[in-house]
């Protein structure tokens, strides 16, 4: 009795340390979300939070988003991110139900015949959970860690995908804009052609090619406008807008390509020690030689009952003792979950040495984008864009001069188009690359890295002949 009592006490005293965190475990997804994308993230899970969180986005939507504020009302508002979470809260719930001991059974028998009672009790303990409760917690504590660092995957990708949204949303509306100018260039030079064909001052080939290129450009207009709504709709999605929130406004323009480009050191180290993909593989794998342990130490005792019980019948004194429960091991002797538990781990071991080739290969095939669309936006903004605004000046004074009739002014015009689409482009792919570098270097795999080709709008741009 004295020890089953010492059993029942430390099975209580384990039971009480087990408890849950204030905040889910999730100040620690917060913490590695900021590290990576700048913002911290939101779990609402209370009318309070919700309400602040409401207050937070109504505030942000009233300016011109930014890159920076695309990302954390996609924290905000984003519902699939909010569900994610709640795996974090199965995942401490198995945390703590490890630190407590099953309940404890208890039987009841009583037989009566010829005027005698026999009355059987027993009250049972789960011993071997309380032996294996230390290695079960370890356990699940790896687990629990692991779905950190799953929110926070999961919360770095939302916010990748938003700003590459936005990037594209923004490109997208700067060249409706100029798409536009270039329509109404070409309705003018259209217009003008047919007056002049029908004062016979102008041939029909000529006057043909200019009505060919308001075609052109009224097709090209009615494409990008669409082109337009598809890529708001998309940073609608990822940032989980609706209702009046849709009316938000984007910037005119793509941000600025900084001075130079940024140069990481020891990068594919840093991927080794900070990309969350790795981190988790990493984890999966120490969480599965755990559980190796654990099916080791249980592999032949797999249950195991002790407990009190007392014997009483009519007429007769009481009788106490104990009673131990064992599951015999005569037909299974724990080597099918052994051998399960070793295939299991040599499994997760090689995927985590996948997952390590794979993050340093994308982390160089990355930074070869990123650097590759710096030196293109560059080449862009100092080079070819500069080049055809001289020869538009030079175009400009021989036209003011006389040397130069206006459709040889429209026809360098058409020239300009796939320079300065492809300029928007240009600077669009180094934003997507520096996100997706980021990302490669501490968050997840970026998926494909876009090639650096022309673009389709810049190839559609070009003047009919």
């Amino acid at each position: 009795m004295r020890r089953l009592t010492v059993v029942a006490a430390t099975a209580l005293f384990l039971t009480g340390c087990a408890s849950f965190s204030e905040d889910g475990g999730f100040g620690k997804v917060s913490e590695l979300t900021k590290e990576r994308t700048g913002q911290s993230a939101n779990w609402q899970r209370s009318a309070g939070e919700t309400d602040t969180a409401n207050a937070r986005l109504a505030e942000l939507l009233k300016q011109p988003l930014n890159a920076d504020s695309v990302v954390q009302i996609a924290l905000l508002n984003n519902r699939d991110l909010q569900a994610s979470y709640a795996e974090l809260g199965i995942a401490e719930s198995d945390l703590v139900r490890s630190g407590r001991l099953a309940n404890p059974s208890f039987s009841f028998g009583r037989l009566s015949g010829n005027g005698i009672v026999e009355i059987d009790r027993a009250l049972l303990f789960d011993v071997l959970g309380l032996l294996t409760m230390p290695l079960a917690k370890q356990v699940e504590q790896r687990r629990f860690e692991q779905s950190q660092l799953q929110a926070a995957f999961e919360t770095v990708g939302v916010a990748s995908e938003a700003r590459k949204a936005f990037f594209e949303a923004v490109t997208v509306q700067q060249l409706v804009g100029y798409y536009g100018q270039v329509k109404e260039a070409a309705d003018a030079s259209n217009e003008l052609a047919k007056r002049m064909a029908a004062a016979g001052n102008f041939n029909k080939l000529a006057q043909m090619r200019e009505q060919s290129f308001y075609s052109d450009a009224t097709a090209q207009l009615a494409r990008a406008q669409h082109q337009a709504l598809a890529a708001r709709e998309r940073l609608t999605r990822a940032l989980a807008l609706t209702g009046d929130q849709l009316g938000f406004t984007l910037p005119e323009r793509l941000p600025d390509l900084p001075a130079a480009p940024a140069e990481p050191k020891d990068a594919e180290q840093t991927a080794m020690d900070k990309r969350l993909d790795v981190l988790m593989a990493k984890r999966a794998t120490e969480s599965t030689a755990k559980s190796l342990g654990l099916t080791q130490t249980t592999r032949f005792i797999n249950v195991l009952h002790a407990g009190y019980q007392n014997k009483s019948s009519t007429g007769e004194q009481r009788s106490n003792g104990y009673e131990i429960e064992l599951e015999l091991p005569l037909f299974d002797f724990g080597s099918a979950r052994m051998a399960r538990a070793e295939a299991t781990y040599m499994q997760s071991v090689n995927r985590t040495a996948q997952v390590a080739i794979n993050a340093r290969s994308e982390v160089r095939e990355s930074y070869s984008a990123y650097r590759t669309a710096y030196d293109l936006a560059r080449h862009y903004r100092d080079e070819v864009v500069p080049l055809r605004k001289r020869i538009a000046d030079e175009n400009l004074l021989r036209y003011n001069g006389m040397l130069a009739s206006v459709f040889e002014l429209l026809a360098d015009s058409k020239d300009q188009i796939a320079s300065v689409t492809g300029a928007v482009e240009a600077l669009r792919d180094y934003w997507v690359a520096e996100t997706n570098l980021q990302s490669a270097l501490t968050g997840r795999s970026p998926g494909s890295t876009p090639g650096m080709g022309p673009s389709t709008a810049a190839a559609s741009a070009q003047p009919a002949h």
